[in-house]
């Protein structure tokens, strides 16, 4: 492992996680490391790992100094291994998941603004069935923080044709941005702080 490798700073930590994220499960150290290496070997182009957003992150390192940061990152808590039969699987941890959900939830809001600004209208929201929930109902805060009108008809789309549970939050979510009662973000600010200490990761003592 790799406890004696230098502190990863916040952007490659973040990197790594998103790198992660598609393969927890289903994939074990070296595939991680070829994604951020952006490798072209067959497993990887045939899993269409290259559309990470983070492929190629780490494209001028060696594969086996990728592998020592992927191992300071299981070190230092925000990511494990789970065997599928012998086979060792990337997932991630408490912590890594926090830093991830939220992350994630930041990337699928950008992506509406990225819609938009390109005036995408009435855009098929399928992709959001079946994601972690815990990830959506955080994409659904993060939006009614905005204060923003602008995501109400995509929100509307959306609420088309999801689950009741998330429709209902959905509904929530689009008469808090049409209210004109001011935005709590103290949820938000708590959020925050909980994120930028789980990123500090295992404190010395609990190595």
């Amino acid at each position: 492992m790799a406890l004696e490798t230098k502190r990863l700073p916040e952007a490659d930590i973040r990197a790594i996680l998103r790198a992660a994220d598609e393969l927890i499960a289903v994939g074990g150290r070296t595939l991680l490391a070829k994604i951020l290496k952006g490798s072209r070997e067959k497993k990887v182009l045939q899993l269409e790992l290259d559309d990470c957003p983070v492929y190629g992150y780490f494209k001028g390192v060696k594969l086996d100094d990728v592998v020592e940061k992927i191992d300071w990152m299981l070190d230092y808590g925000f990511l494990d291994i789970e065997y599928s039969g012998k086979l060792p699987m990337i997932i991630f941890t408490e912590r890594g998941w926090e830093i991830e959900r939220d992350q994630m939830a930041d990337e699928l809001l950008q992506e509406w603004d990225d819609w938009l600004e390109a005036e995408k209208r009435s855009p098929d929201m399928h992709y959001l069935k079946d994601r972690n929930r815990g990830m959506i109902l955080l994409l659904l805060d993060k939006v009614k923080e905005t204060d923003n009108e602008k995501y109400i008809p995509y929100l509307k789309e959306w609420k088309k044709m999801d689950y009741k549970k998330v429709r209902a939050v959905i509904r929530e979510t689009v008469q808090a941005l049409k209210s004109d009662e001011p935005v709590d973000l103290n949820a938000a600010r708590g959020r925050n702080a909980s994120v930028q200490k789980a990123l500090r990761g295992f404190e010395p003592q609990d190595l």
